[in-house]
């Protein structure tokens, strides 16, 4: 997955799209989750990183990533993987 180019996020979590002028506030996991994404960090990689970092267990942390995915998909936030 990869995150369209334009979107602006500020260091608060307020995610910008200008293809839609749509913005949305992003909690700071999501916030960590989407720069983590924006470096080219696999989702494996990303899941290893939330588990580290938040002592939570495999399961909950690729649910969380899975759900917060469907999110930016849903807002065309991000490019469909070639």
């Amino acid at each position: 997955m990869k995150i369209k180019q334009d979107i602006a996020v500020s260091d608060s979590g307020f995610v910008f799209n200008p293809a839609t002028g749509e913005s949305f506030s992003i909690n700071p996991i999501g916030k960590e989750i989407l720069n983590l994404t924006r470096e080219n960090k696999s989702k494996e990689e990303i899941i290893s990183i939330l588990i580290a970092k938040y002592q939570t267990d495999a399961d909950t942390a690729e649910k969380d990533m899975q759900d917060f995915i469907e999110m930016l998909k849903m807002y065309s936030l991000t490019v469909d993987d070639e």
